[in-house]
């Protein structure tokens, strides 16, 4: 049964990837289309396609490598200059061959080409994909926070520890030597809700617990709802070292007030605004990630040849994300808890792919975005000065560092690949 929650987890997430991708796609073709530019082809993978159908210009189809996906809008560049022939040297012949291909389109679509739309147009094209993903993101962040909601500790008891154990001992039980805990000689009991503490109400643990914490030797009161019934007892917390987390989310180990009580915990639905607010602060860490990236590689590298441990917070590949869905499908949590990890997972991945892509170098979209801004300053200093509007930027001669990006991101995806094979992420501390 593990085994086949792992591989439905992973399948999980390879549609859920098949899914973002297509919709990145998508979101490119929609104004493509609305501004009237011929897209000749919407495809999902790559290599041999395995089913296309024509609907009206556009061919859609799947292909048998499910990494990725492309479309083809006509007229991406400008057409090749005229005096422009065949030349031997090898970036020459790129450079040739991607004119040829490109000349293909604007030959199919006549006027109706991406070249010649206006700057922002070309812009809203280009940025149509990271924008798909980036709604997928809220959209997705939302039903996990506001539809199904967040594990929080709530204001209710869980239990009540017994005694005060002595700090750095290894004892886990009770003995009649140990000092009752403040919590259980006050008579606090499981299924209290606690309502005040120190005079001030208290809505969450967190604020009752930092109260708690800054009252050390002090004698104050507690006001807990038991059985619909309000009790006031007061405790007088000890002081101890306690490992918490502070306001700032860090962990802290620190001596301070000490009761000794643990809460319970559910799912709290968040304000809709929380998706997309975890979708903009994604945006914030993967962006930390990519500057980072050359830094980051280098050290997943030393890690995957020296055995070292990886980092939680670094680059994986698309087997790393799956390999972790499999890992979470097969955990003994509740079907709620795994489905929520999931859906964390589909954004973040739909976040990392907004991120990626607008990395300003060819052929990622955020390249074709800084060709079409170019062409504008170009076409504004023109109009400013007198002058006749200037050609088109031509990338096709940019097609020699695009083909080095392209290398470069192969090389990246293989060694993420080797890693997430022979020195996954551990997540679990199963390693």
């Amino acid at each position: 049964m593990t085994a086949l929650a792992f591989v439905v987890g992973v399948l999980v997430m390879l549609v859920g990837l098949a899914l973002s991708i297509a919709l990145h796609e998508l979101g490119h073709i929609l104004p493509a289309k609305a501004f009237g530019v011929r897209v000749g082809q919407y495809m999902i993978g790559f290599g041999p396609t395995l089913w296309s159908k024509r609907v009206g210009e556009t061919e859609y189809g799947f292909k048998a490598l499910p990494l990725g996906g492309f479309i083809s809008i006509a007229g991406m560049y400008p057409p090749s200059p005229a005096h422009d022939a065949r030349r031997t040297r090898i970036w020459s012949a790129l450079v040739q061959d991607a004119r040829a291909a490109n000349d293909e389109t604007i030959a199919e679509a006549g006027e109706r080409t991406l070249y010649r739309q206006a700057t922002w147009k070309r812009v809203v094209v280009m940025l149509g994909g990271p924008a798909m993903n980036l709604v997928l993101a809220i959209v997705t962040f939302s039903v996990l926070f506001s539809g199904i909601g967040v594990t929080q500790s709530t204001t209710t008891v869980a239990s009540v520890s017994e005694c005060v154990l002595p700090a750095g001992s290894a004892q886990t039980a009770c003995t009649d030597a140990d000092p009752a805990s403040p919590a259980a000689a006050a008579g606090l009991e499981p299924g209290d809700e606690i309502v005040s503490v120190d005079g001030t109400a208290t809505a969450t643990f967190a604020e009752a617990s930092a109260i708690i914490r800054d009252h050390p030797g002090d004698t104050i009161e507690v006001v807990v709802d038991r059985d619909g019934a309000r009790e006031t007892l007061r405790v007088t917390p000890v002081l101890a070292t306690n490992t918490y987390t502070n306001a700032a989310g860090d962990e802290v180990t620190d001596e301070v007030g000490f009761v000794g009580f643990s809460p319970t915990t559910e799912r709290v639905r968040q304000p809709l605004t929380a998706g997309a607010e975890a979708a903009f602060e994604n945006v914030g860490s993967v962006a930390e990630i990519i500057v980072q990236l050359p830094v980051r590689l280098y050290d997943t590298a030393v890690d995957l040849f020296t055995g070292g441990e990886r980092d939680a917070d670094g680059p994986i590949s698309v087997i790393g994300v799956g390999r972790i869905a499999g890992e979470v499908a097969a955990t003994e949590a509740p079907i709620v808890d795994r489905v929520a990890v999931m859906l964390g997972l589909v954004g973040s991945l739909n976040i990392a792919l907004m991120v990626f892509n607008l990395i300003p170098l060819l052929p990622l979209d955020g390249g074709h975005v800084v060709v079409a801004l170019w062409d504008g300053v170009k076409r504004l200093f023109a109009r400013l000065t007198g002058r006749p509007a200037p050609q088109p930027a031509d990338a096709t001669r940019l097609v020699p560092l695009t083909l080095v990006v392209v290398v470069l991101m192969i090389g990246m995806g293989a060694l993420l690949f080797a890693a997430d094979i022979f020195n996954p992420v551990d997540l679990f501390g199963a390693g």
